[in-house]
């Protein structure tokens, strides 16, 4: 919660604050329900596997295809769009999941996370180690 750590270390100090705030609330949540309280251990294979389809339950609405044209097209409602400048993949991956559409000169999704196409694990829980 040090604003000088978060900026020495280049991290927004408001998201930091707001994710912690959210994480609280989601352990209250669990608490309330007597749900356990666990994740993948960080040096487990599945450890991003199972970030991402977290992410995927969450924003299974705001997914996108990468067309022929080298645009994506959203799942949703077939609009035209781009990566927003501002992403930090080195490549235009097959299918991404996105927090942000922003409209400006052109059509951008923003803040983009690279997901497989494949369905085999849709609906499973997630790999516990």
């Amino acid at each position: 919660m040090d604003q000088s750590w978060c900026y020495e270390n280049f991290v927004n100090h408001r998201a930091l604050k707001s994710a912690d705030n959210v994480r609280q609330q989601l352990a209250c949540i669990m608490a309330r329900f007597n749900l356990k309280l666990c994740s993948t251990d960080f040096n487990s294979r599945d450890y991003y596997i199972n970030i991402r389809k977290a992410m995927l339950a969450g924003y299974f609405m705001q997914v996108a295809h990468l067309e022929r044209t080298c645009d994506y097209l959203t799942v949703k409602d077939n609009q035209v769009v781009h990566l927003h400048p501002s992403n930090c993949l080195d490549r235009k991956p097959e299918w991404v999941i996105y927090n942000e559409h922003v409209l400006t000169s052109s059509s951008f999704i923003r803040t983009v996370t690279d997901v497989r196409g494949e369905c085999s694990w849709v609906g499973e829980e997630p790999k516990k180690d």
